[in-house]
């Protein structure tokens, strides 16, 4: 489990047959759990100056592999005893997303960002969603498309400050929404749920 908190822009090495070579400070042992631009893998060796990665194909059918390029977002998994910030990331991409207009604002910086509306479901306004491993906060919603307000911190520490219009993005889509959304269309697959009861649903937890 991760909390969407960038640790450190990370540097890319080299990528392929599946292994992502990845230099680091991070001090990665054999078997983590490390998340690379939102995208949850396992390290397979350690190296003096970072670690590999194995990407199965299930996780490259979904990802935006051009973002396994240069810098890319680094967090490692949480440990037991850990403070909780962020929201709960999984690691696990569930669709790739395309910026579609950029604007700065006074003190903060809007992104619209467009994806296949079957996730749209699952993005709820003032809902946490999870940018190329960034923990972001959702402020409208449409119907390919939803909105965030960005600080002028967050531009700085990660890789947003670079992303243009027609940047790809790796999406995660909150976690309780999809579980929620599962369980009660296979209970009556015939209602779909509103963006208003699966938010009620989730202030449950």
């Amino acid at each position: 489990m991760f909390t969407g908190l960038i640790r450190e822009i990370a540097t890319v090495k080299s990528y392929q047959n599946n292994i992502l070579t990845i230099q680091s400070k991070h001090k990665a042992k054999l078997g983590d759990s490390i998340a690379i631009n939102g995208v949850c893998l396992t390290v397979i060796k350690v190296n003096s100056d970072g670690f590999d990665l194995e990407l199965a194909d299930e996780t490259r059918s979904i990802i935006d592999e051009s973002k396994l390029s240069g810098a890319v977002h680094m967090e490692p998994a949480m440990m037991m005893h850990d403070r909780f910030e962020g929201h709960i990331v999984q690691g696990h991409v569930d669709c790739v997303g395309t910026v579609s207009q950029i604007t700065p604002r006074e003190n903060a910086t809007d992104f619209i960002i467009t994806v296949d509306p079957k996730y749209i479901a699952h993005i709820i306004p003032k809902g946490s969603i999870t940018i190329d491993g960034i923990s972001l906060t959702v402020n409208d919603v449409g119907a390919d498309y939803f909105r965030l307000t960005i600080i002028p911190h967050t531009l700085k520490e990660t890789l947003m400050k670079n992303y243009k219009v027609g940047t790809k993005l790796n999406i995660e889509t909150d976690m309780f929404a999809r579980y929620i959304d599962h369980i009660l269309s296979h209970r009556n697959p015939k209602k779909s749920m509103s963006w208003e009861e699966i938010d009620s649903l989730q202030m449950t937890y």
